[in-house]
């Protein structure tokens, strides 16, 4: 008798541990709990990528920072939502996607400095940091984009292995955003 009750307190200790591991790897994952312990901090660069835009760089400019200082479309609400807004800076929540009906959700501050740069700064997410800038020149096609970054993670090979998985995912979303700026820049400029 002793036995299995000793192998049922076992089973129900061992279901515990991996019901708390389990919850808290899907937190880290969608950025619902954060880890941000500053030991064993680790960098790595974002980018960089460049994009020329067939459109003029206050048009390119204004499409980027439409969602965030305008009216937010309905097909942004699914990416943005704008929690507090400044003359120059907002507060967003970013959703991505990560299959199912399972999604990341980051926190950023986004400064904006009309008409030449737009600067993001994770406040919470899948890492502990994240800084990241588009920076627009104007260049004989109509405008050049350069995004460019730095991720940082924690807990030494642990925090390298994370921030891997997650760059991945991370400058993928940025290439699909560039891409729908490019279109919508280019676009607008044909209006005109």
């Amino acid at each position: 008798m002793m036995r299995v009750g000793r192998l049922v307190r076992i089973a129900g200790w061992t279901a515990g541990v991996g019901g708390a591991a389990a919850a808290t790897c899907l937190g880290l994952v969608t950025g619902a709990v954060p880890l941000d312990v500053g030991v064993g901090r680790r960098s790595r660069v974002l980018g960089p990528r460049t994009l020329d835009i067939a459109a003029p760089r206050d048009v390119v400019f204004d499409v980027v920072a439409q969602p965030y200082l305008g009216r937010t479309t309905r097909a942004m609400r699914e990416k943005v939502n704008v929690l507090e807004r400044g003359n120059d800076m907002v507060l967003a929540e970013h959703f991505t996607p990560l299959g199912g009906r399972l999604k990341a959700v980051t926190v950023e501050t986004v400064r904006f400095t009309r008409p030449e740069r737009i600067d993001f700064r994770l406040v919470r997410g899948p890492v502990p940091l994240v800084i990241e800038s588009f920076v627009l020149t104007d260049h004989p096609s109509g405008t050049r984009l350069v995004y460019e970054g730095r991720m940082g993670t924690d807990l030494w090979w642990l925090g390298t292995w994370w921030g891997t998985k997650v760059a991945g995912r991370w400058e993928s979303a940025v290439a699909d955003s560039l891409a729908a700026v490019r279109t919508e820049a280019e676009h607008r400029a044909a209006r005109r």
